[in-house]
């Protein structure tokens, strides 16, 4: 649990890579990802965490499959601990950072009026930072980060034409729930073994579980025809952005917020307490909430809820606030 010891030469450099790092992390997934939904469109933040999903699942299986090690420190220095124990091929900050900002780029482009030149330089400068990151912070090779983004890349390209399809049977389907729920169980469950332990099976269990939240929440309101989900998508049209505008976006995004790490924080609780109950074991005890028996159950259920709050009971609260 020890870094090795560094001097900052350079501020600029290191703060923005640590800051490049961290939107390609929990705490960028769990505030983009809503402000999208709330603020920019449903049909685009629908297809963002369809695509996420995906990328991020096989991303994290692949890391371990094909088991390539981290660069070694030294003579690398590593300015991350947590995801140091994962292997690294491929990166997945650079398939999550390219399949976010281009899922975005290509989900708005014909919607929304922005110049395509802008919006295709933001998704380049985005993704092209994230990947950066991981190079500064000694995390992954140069090969760790190209193939990371070239896989997304073919992902984004295999899963377009299906966007549509996916997004409507996903809405639709009178199965949709069900198999929102047990497939991503499924895989988390049958998860590749290693012989130690690492934080990727917990790290894909929380990104399968906000995005099955996040899908019945979606299919919820399409079988409710919820009033704030009857008109067309909020669209962004930066010149005309006002003062009240901005104001309303920024409110709906504090709420949320709010109401997202206040679900987090309860679910955690509640469900770490039932499965020490249940397993015989204290709360505090770290080896047993790493058991696949406790660690798939426990993050699943709570970011699933953390995703369900997103897309349901926030926006019934934006209504109830005026905030629609």
């Amino acid at each position: 649990g020890c870094t090795q010891k560094y001097i900052v030469k350079n501020y600029f450099y290191y703060y923005l890579f640590k800051f490049s790092a961290a939107l390609g992390e929990e705490i960028f997934y769990i505030t983009f990802l809503p402000f999208t939904y709330w603020n920019i469109g449903h049909s685009v933040s629908r297809r963002m965490i369809i695509i996420w999903s995906i990328v991020m699942y096989i991303g994290q299986v692949s890391k371990d499959i094909l088991k390539w090690p981290r660069p070694l420190s030294p003579p690398v220095v590593k300015l991350e601990i947590r995801t140091d124990a994962e292997y690294g091929m491929p990166s997945t900050h650079a398939m999550a950072a390219t399949a976010i900002s281009f899922s975005f780029f290509i989900a708005t482009m014909n919607h929304y009026k922005y110049p395509f030149e802008l919006g295709l330089a933001a998704a380049f400068v985005f993704s092209t930072l994230v990947c950066l990151s991981r190079l500064y912070t000694g995390m992954h090779t140069v090969l760790d980060v190209i193939g990371g983004a070239l896989i997304a890349a073919a992902l984004l390209v295999l899963l377009y034409p299906a966007w549509d399809a996916i997004d409507h049977l996903l809405l639709t389907s009178p199965f949709s729930p069900l198999v929102s729920i047990v497939v991503p169980l499924v895989l988390c469950y049958n998860y590749p073994k290693l012989d130690y332990y690492s934080p990727t099976r917990g790290d894909t269990t929380t990104i399968l579980g906000a995005g099955a939240g996040a899908t019945v929440g979606f299919w919820l309101n399409n079988q409710l025809a919820a009033a704030s989900y009857a008109g067309e998508d909020f669209h962004l049209r930066l010149p005309l952005l006002t003062g009240k505008t901005v104001v309303v976006m920024l409110a709906r995004f504090l709420v949320g917020i709010l109401v997202i790490l206040l679900t987090r924080r309860l679910m955690k609780s509640v469900v770490l307490g039932a499965l020490g109950y249940h397993y015989q074991f204290p709360v505090a005890d770290l080896a047993a909430r790493r058991r696949p028996e406790v660690e798939v159950p426990y993050k699943f259920i709570t970011y699933s809820s953390v995703g369900f709050s997103a897309t349901v009971v926030v926006p019934l609260l934006h209504e109830l606030l005026g905030l629609m």
